[in-house]
């Protein structure tokens, strides 16, 4: 007797995993692949583009690059192309201030 063919279709959702213990665990959980995948796109774009702030132009070493991070230009963390073409390091003062233009922006132009 021939079997039927058939084709397995992988989903591009997330596995649901069952988490157990304190909300501090469950949350630590939740937050762990987060955070291995925002450190893997950040140390991307430092090599890219360097230790460097596309917007004032400090340049950063060592000591500092903590101070230095990855701006997503289309405002989706989520869209990390390998090119890099989503992302722009800024400093954490340029980035808090591209961040604080769009919210005020909306304030700032009535609607009529």
């Amino acid at each position: 007797m021939k079997g039927k063919g058939y084709t397995v279709r992988r989903s591009n959702r997330p596995v649901k995993k069952e988490i157990k213990g304190s909300v501090d665990d469950i949350v630590r959980e939740l937050t762990k692949d987060r955070d291995i995948k925002n450190d893997q796109y950040r140390e991307q774009s430092l090599k890219m583009y360097g230790l460097m702030c596309a917007r004032c132009g400090r340049e950063f070493d060592h000591t500092d690059r903590r101070l230095l991070t990855v701006h997503h230009k289309d405002g989706n963390h989520n869209n990390n192309p390998p090119d890099g073409s989503n992302w722009e390091n800024l400093c954490t003062y340029c980035h808090e201030d591209v961040h604080g233009r769009n919210f005020f922006a909306d304030e700032e132009d009535p609607k009529e």
